[in-house]
């Protein structure tokens, strides 16, 4: 990873903490300042001994006003922790910070926008998971916009989340659209958007595909033009395969661009295809670039001697 830094100086790599199997541990490091504290410093020790360039949070998801509140106070701590190391250690150098942030208003409403887009360097919107075993009817991953003709495959949209984090204060070139490398599976349907009959088995979880497999022998690739969505329909068998397409990428792209928001992440590129079909790579040719801004490469006080040598 830190040799990758030194040839490529605009790849910056973050420490991410959480995710969906720990993100229950949030609420207590985040309940008071001795624990905010704690977890701030051991978060940085981590970046100064690995090399990283920042720190991700990934909440999922603050439950209450008590715990957005607390979020806000974590993140602070972070902050703070992170500005001192570079005070010291790395002088001009602004080390990132940035959450993973849920695309269901039930969600986001909990947060504290405002105050989070003054906070983080990044907001990567979580802009899949729309549909899965927990729906009632067979829907599209990560749908671009609602279908008002068929809504019960469209039961949230992109473009309802985008709209509500810039309103409720988070600056558009901080928003970073997140795109799935994978697809949601729903077995014995007729269709998108009507019921069926369990997700089948997956790649590494039950009811999920990793692109690179998409689309399976025998299936068809369909565009639902209002939703900016495709999905994969096997009539033999029933099954339903709900995934990003290069096209869908290149319109997602071409979407954030016209909104001036930040670009666009992914999870996760070992589900990637190579070549024309890379959603990565159909990403970046759209963009332009990465970001220009360079990594950082001098960790004086890692407790690992190599680090200290930069790798010589």
């Amino acid at each position: 990873m830190y040799m990758l830094k030194k040839k490529h100086r605009n790849v910056k790599v973050s420490l991410s903490i959480g995710g969906w199997t720990w993100s229950s541990n949030f609420a207590a490091a985040a309940s008071s300042e001795t624990t905010r504290r704690q977890f701030a410093s051991t978060a940085v020790s981590f970046v100064k001994d690995w090399g990283f360039d920042g720190i991700d949070i990934d909440w999922e998801y603050p439950a209450d006003e008590v715990q957005a509140t607390n979020m806000v106070l974590l993140l602070k701590a972070v902050r703070q922790e992170l500005d001192a190391y570079a005070a010291k250690h790395a002088k001009g150098h602004h080390f990132l910070l940035s959450i993973a942030a849920p695309a269901g208003p039930s969600n986001y409403n909990k947060l504290h926008l405002r105050e989070l887009g003054e906070l983080l360097d990044l907001v990567n919107l979580m802009a899949y998971d729309y549909a899965g075993d927990w729906s009632p009817f067979s829907g599209h991953n990560a749908n671009l916009y609602p279908n008002p003709q068929n809504v019960n495959a469209a039961p949230f949209n992109t473009h309802a989340a985008v709209q509500d984090y810039l309103k409720g204060g988070i600056p558009q070139r901080k928003l970073i659209i997140g795109m799935p490398i994978y697809g949601r599976s729903f077995q014995k349907t007729a269709g998108i958007g009507k019921p069926y009959s369990g997700v089948g088995s997956g790649t590494w979880e039950a009811g999920m595909w990793d692109y690179k497999g998409l689309p399976k022998p025998g299936a068809i690739v369909l565009h639902d033009e209002i939703a900016q969505a495709f999905y994969s329909y096997d009539n033999a068998t029933q099954e339903l395969i709900s995934f990003d397409t290069p096209s869908a990428v290149a319109a997602k792209v071409s979407y954030l661009g016209k909104l001036g928001l930040g670009g666009s992440m992914f999870w996760e590129a070992s589900g990637d295809k190579k070549g024309s079909e890379s959603l990565v790579a159909t990403s970046l040719e759209a963009l332009g670039s990465l970001d220009a801004t360079e990594n950082h490469l001098e960790y004086p006080d890692s407790r690992y001697a190599n680090m200290r040598r930069g790798m010589s």
